[in-house]
């Protein structure tokens, strides 16, 4: 969803780096790009490693969901090509479902406002499996809930903890890259690296004829 679905990745990005300005501590966004995709537990893990001990995670996660709170609160964009995407799925009856390390209320917060939800036949969320990403289980989750093969699911993510979910989880998987760039280890695990959502809807509508295996 974030990064993928919805611009917020950025939303999280400049509220824990200005949270931690506001503490007179630097969050780089080295130690950011890691947190990337993670669920909240190995999030905070990386983040108390890089800022140690004696710091008060729990306050600053709180500044942090502030910070976000306002910016989900004033309206986060869609990514481009989501639209577009979800009509060529819905015409072509492909069932659809958003897997995310964020919690269902996380989902309502932001995207609710945009309506799309209701346009996916499930949302798995934090909570509905057992172990995050880079862990296959919400993608293992999310084809049972389609009723539908995992092998016969084209995953599409923009983090790469996520990729690494997808492609454990035995899914036909896509890198559409937001923050984090494709390294040589995401190009192995994927089937294509696409510019774009408008990108992979050309591609489906192709049948995938411009797709290069790795």
């Amino acid at each position: 969803m974030d990064g993928l679905l919805v611009d917020t990745e950025v939303v999280y990005r400049d509220a824990m780096i200005g949270e931690a300005h506001a503490r007179q501590r630097e969050l780089p966004f080295s130690v950011f790009q890691r947190m990337i995709g993670l669920p909240a537990n190995e999030s905070d893990r990386v983040a108390m490693a890089h800022f140690g001990a004696d710091f008060d995670l729990a306050d600053y996660n709180l500044g942090v969901m502030r910070r976000v709170t306002v910016a989900t609160d004033a309206g986060v964009c869609l990514k481009p090509g989501v639209l577009e995407m979800l009509d060529h799925l819905e015409a072509t009856k492909l069932p659809r479902a958003i897997a995310t390390s964020s919690s269902h209320q996380s989902v309502v917060a932001h995207i609710g406002h945009t309506g799309i939800i209701a346009r996916f036949d499930a949302v798995i969320a934090r909570g509905d499996y057992a172990k995050g990403k880079p862990n296959p289980d919400p993608f293992l989750a999310a084809a049972a809930a389609l009723g539908v093969a995992p092998q016969a699911c084209l995953a599409l993510e923009d983090s790469h903890n996520g990729v690494r979910a997808a492609h454990a989880a035995g899914m036909m998987t896509v890198m559409v890259p937001d923050l984090l760039q494709a390294t040589q280890e995401m190009h192995r695990l994927c089937v294509h690296v696409a510019d774009s959502l408008h990108h992979v809807l050309a591609m489906l509508r192709n049948g995938g004829a411009d797709v290069v295996e790795p």
